[in-house]
Formats: C-alpha cells, structure tokens, sequence
C-alpha cells in the first residue's frame, strides 16, 4: 500500500466538512485511499448501472438509503444528486456525511459550485508522486526508467506489461469515458487529437495548427482541449501576467499530468528510446511540473504555477509564487550542467529584482548544488522548490 500525501489534508477536511469530493484521473488511486481511510464507511459506486439507475430515478430514495457515512464513487455520472445532497446535508449538519468521487473535474466541480456551496471541500488526487514512491520504498534508479513508466499505482502493485496497461487505459477512456462527457461522433479523430497534442507537450499551444492537422474547426479543438483538462489528460500552464515592462505572450503552453501516458502517446517504446528522443525536453518538462502540482494539491491549495516568455523569445520555464516569495525554475532534461543555462535565471533576477536564492535550475542529473547564479536541483529533489 502506499501512503498518499494527501492523507493527512483529506482526514482533516471529513471533520470540518460535511462533503468531501475527491477528484483526478482515473487509476490514480482515489478509491483506494478513500475506502482504505474510512474502512467503517458504506461504499456505493455508481458505475454499476443498477445503481446508477436507482440515483437517477429516485434521488430521494437513494439518499434515504444512503444517508450516513457514505462513500458514492463516480458521482458525476449523475449529476442531478448533488442539488438533493445540499437538502440532506443541510437538515443533518454531519461532518464527512458523504465522500463523493469522480474521475471528471469541471462537471463535478461546477455542480458543487451550484448545489453545495460551503458544504463541501474539494481535493484532487493525482497518479503517485516521486515522494510517494520513495516512501514506499520503490527503486528509482534513473529519470528515463521513471519518466518512461509513468506514475499510476497499478504499474507498481503488479506485474503488468507497460504499453499494455496504457493501451487498455487510452481505450476505456476514449470508448466509454468520453461518451460520458461529451457526444463525439468520430472516435478515430479524437484519438489523432490526443497524439497532436502529446507531439505538442512543453510547447505554446496552437489551436488553429492543431486543427489543421485534425481537419476540424479550431473551436472544435478549443473544446476537445476542455475536455482532457477536465479528466485530467493535460494540464495548462499559463502566462505569467506581471510584464516587468515587457511585452508579453497571453497563449498558454500543453502539458501532460503522466509522463508514462506522455511516452505511449508518442509510440516511446523503451526508456532508452525516450534517452534520444525530439520530445525529452518536453517530456522532462511535464514530469517535473506535474510533481509540483500533486505537492501543491497534496496540500490542498489551488496550483500557482505559471512561465513567462516575452515577446523577444525571453523565456522561464516555470514562475510558482509561493507565499509572499516568487520562485523562478529553469528545467533542463540535460545530466550535465551547462553554464548557459544560468543566463535567462540572472536576466529573470534582474528584471524582477529577485535573488539567486530564489532561483532554481531543475535538470536530469544526480547532484544538487547551491551556485551563485541559482539553486540546482537534481531530477529526483524537484519538490525542494516548494518546500
């Protein structure tokens, strides 16, 4: 078993909340923790069409049944619940009545918005993070083999043939999840979509060039961006918007949450081929972004991370603000520390008037180290910065 990082946060919010949502992608352990945590919790799941159909037809009734110490996985599939949850949290004033989860963000999100406004606390569980793996004591040799196998739990608790295990995920989503969310004629173009994107991870998303390459609208695209953020496919790193006297790009750069997703997406067949391969600066990218972000969700908080590039080409991989402090990361996939990588760190310090300390140079080696320039970081340690 392994010890998430969000426990701690998650058992805190069951005393102070009536409703506590957790969400993330599917097989990022979300129902594990959940019922491990609260073992003396009913456990109803509405994946199970039977009960789906009880929910949808009679909510009162469901909730009649299910009315203490619930635990209801995948509760977006019916959605209309949550405006009968607020009535029946609202007469019993019972602090973690129901644990609700769900492998979509925004449609969960919004009906908690609407229909149980400070009643619930909501938490995002992603696929393990490095510190998670440590914990448990899983050897982590190098960044390739890491990065190549990806971070869902499955992959670790059982024998399971990587690209087989990613295959069968890419399929369940895109032949049943995606039904759920959205009416998609033409399954096969989706699925183009999905690897355009992946060829595009670290990069300024481009709508209109996507398009082109899908043969549909970039509004069709805009949408279907909408809805991998939503079950936490990608992620959007945005632009930093204070300019420091410079023209700046508004256009958000294409992540990936699961380098091991990432890698399948682009036909990475081995740990050595992604050593040579025309994405591993994008790939390393993703990696260490997303280990920030579960560090910041991990907590709690609602994720801080931005880059900055001005209209020059000038740019920061990454800008956190942490705190009253604003941290500056440069990440570089190289082993091998170059001198030039300091340079755009130094010009960031002087335009921002930040210090070196404050700096960090994030790259694929094994050494970290304090320089004068910034503070570097080995490939393994990228949660330093946040802490």
């Amino acid at each position: 078993m392994f010890i998430r990082a969000i426990t701690k946060k998650f058992i805190a919010l069951t005393k102070t909340f009536s409703v506590v949502a957790v969400t993330g992608p599917r097989q990022s352990g979300k129902t594990t923790l959940v019922r491990e945590l609260l073992p003396d919790y009913r456990y109803v799941s509405l994946e199970d069409l039977d009960v789906r159909a009880y929910a949808q037809k009679d909510p009162r009734g469901f909730l009649d049944e299910y009315d203490k110490r619930v635990i209801i996985d995948e509760v977006q599939l019916v959605p209309d619940l949550f405006s009968y949850l607020q009535g029946v949290v609202d007469q019993d004033q019972i602090m973690g009545q129901y644990i609700l989860t769900g492998s979509q963000h925004f449609l969960l999100h919004e009906k908690i918005s609407q229909s149980l406004a400070g009643r619930a606390a909501f938490l995002h569980l992603l696929p393990l993070s490095l510190a998670e793996l440590d914990a448990a004591k899983v050897t982590l040799s190098y960044p390739e083999e890491t990065l190549f196998r990806g971070f869902y739990p499955r992959l670790y608790t059982s024998k399971v043939d990587v690209a087989d295990w990613y295959s069968n995920y890419i399929r369940t989503y895109v032949e049943r999840d995606l039904r759920m969310i959205k009416n998609i004629q033409d399954l096969g173009v989706f699925q183009t979509f999905i690897k355009l994107c992946a060829s595009r991870a670290g990069q300024i998303l481009d709508l209109t060039s996507i398009g082109n390459d899908c043969g549909v609208s970039h509004k069709t695209i805009n949408g279907w961006i909408g809805i991998l953020e939503a079950s936490f496919i990608i992620f959007l790193l945005r632009p930093y918007y204070r300019n420091f006297g410079k023209r700046l790009i508004k256009s958000p750069k294409i992540y990936f949450y699961d380098t091991g997703l990432l890698c399948h997406l682009l036909n990475i067949g081995s740990a050595d081929q992604l050593t040579t391969h025309y994405l591993r600066g994008g790939i390393f990218e993703s990696y260490v972004l997303s280990e920030m972000l579960k560090y910041q969700y991990n907590q709690g908080l609602e994720p801080s991370l931005y880059f900055w590039r001005d209209q020059q080409g000038k740019e920061i991989d990454c800008i956190a603000e942490s705190g009253s402090r604003l941290i500056a990361c440069e990440i570089k996939s190289s082993k091998t520390i170059s001198s030039d990588f300091f340079s755009l760190l130094e010009y960031w310090q002087k335009i921002s008037d930040t210090k070196p300390q404050d700096s960090y140079l994030i790259y694929g080696g094994k050494t970290s180290q304090k320089r004068s320039q910034a503070v570097v970081l080995a490939w393994d340690a990228v949660t330093d910065v946040m802490s």
